[in-house]
């Protein structure tokens, strides 16, 4: 718990500034549009958590929800039910390719999952013919993304919902362990018997399914598949995950304090929008990439710091 009191910390001191500096921040509208639209990061983020829990990384999940964005608009004539199940189909696929791929070929995944990123995103440009594909007006495919249910926002509850069940399959389920168990030593894990290769697709599919959900909402909240949106995406799922304490060389982690990362990153862009609508600043959507950078960087540096602790610590207690 006390690891993870910083990131609290920080959360709370947000919302109380936000709170105490602007009219509307509290307001319903800026909590349900937040929640709306931060649900595609937090889906990403909790595939991600897993991804890197096992030791892996997964470069694809931006270019994989632009092309899932893509594939339901297309679908979105045949009805929404059709287009949210062929963008989370799509992403599916590409998360089996990557696990298939690190695991049968022994290629790295960051090799792998940069050079599929690629290839989904020429692929969405292809679909899309190098344009934004309008979803069906005759559909009902909008009301995922923009609808609500017992009022509260349709994208909020899906991300809600795979966040319970990320946690639940972290903390009592079999996968759970073993990828804990394959992070923390890929190798150990093999001489247990435990199924390694299976476990990391399955990872892997993971990552690519919630990277499917997420494009399915960004075209639906959009009106269109965006063939051209999720770049930085990846940069802010895995800054959310190290963020909420998860470490980047894999074995340990919390898919609720990644949520708390979704909600930390979140709050600050909501914050300087509001501090943009006062006019005392005025900085543009590119900074997002680099606050994003700036977070993800100081993150590491201050993990390196901790296991450098944590080795030197082990080495004077074997002495």
């Amino acid at each position: 718990m006390k690891k993870n009191l910083p990131i609290l910390l920080a959360l709370g001191l947000l919302l109380v500034l936000g709170v105490v500096r602007y009219e509307h921040f509290a307001s319903a509208y800026n909590i349900t549009s937040f929640w709306r639209y931060n649900s595609m990061f937090a889906l990403i983020s909790v595939g991600m958590a897993f991804v890197i829990i096992t030791g892996g990384i997964d470069l694809s999940v931006g270019t994989v929800a632009a092309l899932s964005s893509v594939v339901a608009a297309l679908a979105s004539p045949y009805g929404g039910w059709v287009a949210v199940l062929a963008g989370a189909f799509a992403g599916l696929a590409v998360g089996v390719l990557n696990g298939v791929i690190i695991t049968r070929l022994k290629i790295l995944p960051f090799i792998t999952t940069l050079a599929t990123s690629l290839g989904a995103h020429g692929l969405a440009l292809l679909l899309g013919r190098n344009d934004a594909v309008s979803i069906s007006a005759g559909s009902n495919f909008a009301d995922f993304g923009q609808g609500d249910l017992f009022g509260l926002p349709i994208p909020g509850l899906v991300a809600l919902a795979a966040a319970v069940i990320g946690w639940l399959a972290l903390r009592s389920t079999r996968f759970g362990r073993h990828s804990l168990a394959i992070g923390g030593s890929e190798e150990a894990a093999r001489l247990m018997g435990l199924n390694v290769d299976r476990t990391l697709i399955a990872a892997y599919a993971a990552s690519g399914l919630l990277a499917g959900l997420a494009g399915a909402i960004l075209a639906a909240q959009f009106g269109a598949g965006q063939p051209n949106e999720g770049v930085g995406w990846e940069l802010f799922a895995i800054s959310a995950v190290v963020l909420g304490g998860t470490l980047l060389t894999g074995g340990e982690g919390s898919i609720a304090m990644t949520i708390a990362g979704v909600l930390l990153l979140g709050l600050v862009f909501n914050l300087l929008n509001f501090e943009n609508g006062l006019g005392f600043i005025s900085l543009s959507a590119y900074w997002q990439s680099v606050i994003r950078g700036v977070f993800l960087l100081l993150v590491i540096v201050l993990q390196a710091r901790v296991l450098k602790q944590r080795g030197t610590k082990g080495s004077a207690a074997a002495s």
